[in-house]
Formats: C-alpha cells, sequence, structure tokens
C-alpha cells in the first residue's frame, strides 16, 4: 500500500541556503512518527512542502497519493496545525470552528464539541482574547475535528500545560487506532518518545 505520508528525496534550496537536503520519510495509515530536530532543522520546512505551501527544489512531498497544492478534495481529509497557528482575531473560537466546518462540508458538530470539553477551550471568547495555550488549543481542535485520513502537526504542544498535553497524546493515539496517520514534529525527545511508533531525527535538513 502507498504510505499515506511520502517524502522521497526531498530538497529545498533558498539561494545558497540548503534547508532539507535528499529527505526521504514516509508514514503508513495508523502509525505515529515524531519528526526530531532543533529550532532551524529543517522540519517546518518539510512540513510546508508536504502541505503544498512550498515547492521542493526537488524530490517530491505526496499526501495520500497526490500533491495537496492540487486538490482540494484532499485537503479535506488532512488536519493540519501550523507552527505559529493564527486566526482572525475577532472571531470567537465557536464561529472560526464554524468557519472551519463549512469549508470541509461538515454538518455534524458533536465532535467539535466534546473535543473543546476534552482540551479545557472556552468557545465563546474572541481569539484575540485567548492566552498562548488557549489559541493552542483552537488550533489543535480545528486540525482534529473533522477526524482527518492525516494529521500534520507542527510543534502541537506549545503552551500546553502539562494536563493539557496529555489529553493532547491521548486523542492522537485514538486517532491513530482508528487509522489516521500522523506526523508529528516536536524539539522534545520525551513528548515524541511518549507517543511514537517510529521517530525520524533532521538536523541542518538531513535525516540523520
Amino acid at each position: 500500500m502507498t504510505p499515506a505520508i511520502q517524502v522521497e528525496r526531498l530538497t529545498k534550496r533558498y539561494g545558497r541556503l540548503t534547508a532539507v537536503s535528499n529527505l526521504t520519510l514516509e508514514v503508513a495509515a495508523g502509525d505515529i512518527v515524531g519528526f526530531l530536530g532543533p529550532n532551524g532543522a529543517g522540519k517546518t520546512t518539510t512540513i510546508r512542502a508536504l502541505m503544498g505551501f512550498l515547492r521542493p527544489t526537488a524530490g517530491s512531498a505526496r499526501v495520500l497519493g497526490s500533491a495537496l497544492a492540487s486538490s482540494a478534495r484532499l485537503k479535506r481529509r488532512v488536519g493540519y496545525l501550523p507552527g505559529d497557528f493564527r486566526a482572525d482575531g475577532g472571531m470567537t473560537a465557536d464561529q472560526l470552528f464554524s468557519w472551519f466546518a463549512e469549508l470541509r462540508g461538515m454538518r455534524d458538530r458533536q465532535r467539535t464539541a466534546e473535543l473543546s470539553e476534552r482540551l479545557g477551550l472556552d468557545r465563546s471568547r474572541a481569539f484575540v482574547q485567548l492566552s498562548k495555550g488557549n489559541r493552542q488549543k483552537v488550533g489543535l481542535v480545528q486540525a482534529f475535528m473533522h477526524d482527518p485520513d492525516v494529521l500534520i502537526l507542527d510543534e502541537p504542544t506549545t503552551g500546553l500545560d502539562p494536563l493539557v498535553q496529555r489529553e493532547f497524546l491521548a486523542i492522537t493515539r485514538e486517532a491513530a487506532a482508528r487509522g489516521a496517520a500522523v506526523l508529528f514534529s516536536s524539539h522534545v525527545l520525551p513528548e515524541v518518545a511518549r507517543i511514537a511508533d517510529r521517530v525520524g531525527i533532521i538536523n541542518q535538513g538531513r535525516l540523520v
């Protein structure tokens, strides 16, 4: 079977700077792969290439067999959390979730309410009024709310307190148990060790 996430000989250069070099990485359905490395190692560049935000200099980055940039339908099957999640500051969390639900063609909002409760998120407050940790919770809920086939999470526990981190890890395990492929970037080894089936370590753009 084709892996749900497939990075093959990916290279991304910015002028003389090589951010990612000849990287090959795969994540099968039902697997959680931790993507470790120091800040600036190339994790976010790889993830942005997978999401179709960057065009590779060489190689390929595919999700569910295709380049995400070419398919709006496939994007609905992916849950994505960027490293610096941002949203319209004047909208409440509930309004933001309604907007994401419309984009994804969702009708049932029960999952959104369940995830918000598990993470301890007040959906009635405007995004701009939320602390960093609560903004991160909004990002996590929107990534998981449609039970996607693929989850691509860039530093997902940033700003979360330990109890919420533990609940996030439980939610992630549940997603993998139902068959989702999870790529989970971090620079915190113990966090990844608690959840990952496999770990890839990247440094200076290369898988080491």
